[in-house]
């Protein structure tokens, strides 16, 4: 079976998706790239209910290579952002908080450092119909120069060099839309100034050397 071992990393993120409450049954999906070749999830499967096999491989030009199911309707936005970036996984969720801002926002604001991990302000990406040529360009617009995405009342999007590395960016990125949405629910968010964002950078660029202790 070709990419067994990222085929297996598929279904296990699969089924932390649903663990975590970033997807409801077959919503949602996840891919990842070796070379010309990318395993998907498949199109009406719970990702809590995957196996390796079930996973279809597809080439960049959406070819299916390997796999009795159908990929994923979403692959073309898959197969978009691997050709705009140098992504070698995707993650695409349907999470609550997610979802909120994107129905709500043209824009999720820095409320925190962390943002800068996603590589600042996230996007969102003008609606277009699931599946389609204009959600793939729309969801490859907000991309760049960025690690994440929300999707205009649809959901988010995160890529990494690894699967693991997608998914974490797809956790920071609910939690950085839950802080916001729960921030606003007390008061205005503070948001982060580009100076103050520079200083982070600077920080993590030249951190502090502690002393050493004398015996």
């Amino acid at each position: 079976m070709r990419m067994g071992e990222l085929r297996e990393q598929v279904c296990e993120y699969g089924r932390k998706a649903i663990e975590l409450g970033l997807v409801i049954g077959t919503s949602g999906n996840l891919s990842v790239r070796d070379g010309d070749l990318v395993a998907v999830t498949p199109s009406g499967a719970a990702l809590d209910r995957l196996t390796p096999e079930m996973c279809p491989i597809v080439d960049l030009d959406g070819h299916l290579v390997e796999g009795d199911l159908q990929p994923s309707s979403e692959t073309p936005m898959h197969l978009a952002v691997y050709a705009a970036t140098g992504a070698q996984a995707v993650v695409h969720t349907h999470s609550v908080f997610g979802t909120v801002v994107a129905t709500t926002m043209t824009e999720l604001p820095a409320v925190h450092y962390n943002a800068l991990m996603l590589g600042g302000t996230v996007r969102v990406a003008e609606y277009a119909t699931y599946g389609t040529p204009e959600l793939a360009a729309n969801v490859r617009a907000a991309l760049d120069g960025r690690q994440g995405a929300l999707m205009a009342n649809h959901g988010g999007v995160t890529v990494g060099a690894t699967l693991e590395q997608a998914f974490e960016l797809t956790r920071l990125l609910e939690w950085l839309c839950e802080v916001y949405v729960r921030g606003l629910s007390i008061g205005k968010p503070t948001i982060l100034t580009e100076e103050q964002l520079a200083g982070v950078v600077d920080r993590a660029l030249h951190p502090p050397a502690f002393p050493r202790r004398n015996p």
